[in-house]
């Protein structure tokens, strides 16, 4: 399962990268404001820093304005995904960018039916919301296994899934287990993933017990 990164701060995307584990980045209007930045400003930095695929979202309601939107957004890399919500107009703009050669990822997908309609329409990726989902108390990694279903039942390998609105280390253990193709984080989430209390008592136990090694080379 590949790591993605749900952030516009860039200082956390270098540090991910600096692990190891960074396979991609998502963003939306949301994040990126939290940054105080100018949008492209951010945007450009974020593209020079990650190989792997980011995902920079439309903001206009009609097709029109979301392919429009869309192409300029193509045009700031090669590794840009252009966000489309899940509505009837986004669709349009989906086949639209799509053919040619563009890469969607269609986002706000809340049910297997919303995943299924963005596959059809030939998204390269969807993004169910599994914390939103829980917040109204229902199960958020249900629609993850729902929409797995479906589309090994139909051999629907063009379209990957990104487990999204993830709020604890076991979403991504869960989705993991599940299958899915992606999970993207906030930063402190994929700190999570790395910490356990028995790792750090074994290290302090080690360190303790090495002070007791005669001769010690460092």
């Amino acid at each position: 399962m590949q790591f993605f990164l749900d952030t516009g701060m860039v200082d956390e995307i270098k540090q991910a990268i600096d692990w190891g584990i960074l396979d991609g980045v998502t963003t939306n209007p949301s994040l990126i404001a939290k940054t105080g930045r100018p949008f492209l400003e951010v945007a450009k930095e974020i593209l020079q820093l990650v190989d792997g695929p980011v995902s920079l979202e439309t903001v206009s309601k009609d097709a029109e304005g979301m392919i429009r939107e869309g192409k300029m957004l193509a045009e700031l890399g090669d590794n840009v995904v252009v966000k489309i919500p899940m509505t009837p107009e986004g669709m349009k703009a989906v086949q639209a960018l799509e053919s040619e050669g563009i890469p969607t990822n269609v986002t706000l997908i809340f049910s297997p039916a919303q995943a299924l309609i963005a596959a059809k329409a030939g998204a390269s990726f969807v993004s169910p919301f599994i914390g939103r989902i829980d917040d109204v108390s229902s199960d958020g990694m249900k629609l993850i296994r729902e929409v797995k279903q479906i589309f090994d039942n139909y051999d629907i390998v063009d379209t990957e899934i990104i487990v999204a609105s993830v709020r604890h280390p076991m979403h991504v253990v869960e989705a993991a287990l599940i299958g899915a193709d992606i999970c993207t984080m906030p930063f402190e989430v994929m700190k999570k993933l790395f910490q356990h209390p028995l790792t750090d008592k074994g290290i302090e136990l080690f360190l303790k017990d090495w002070e007791k090694v005669p001769g010690r080379p460092f």
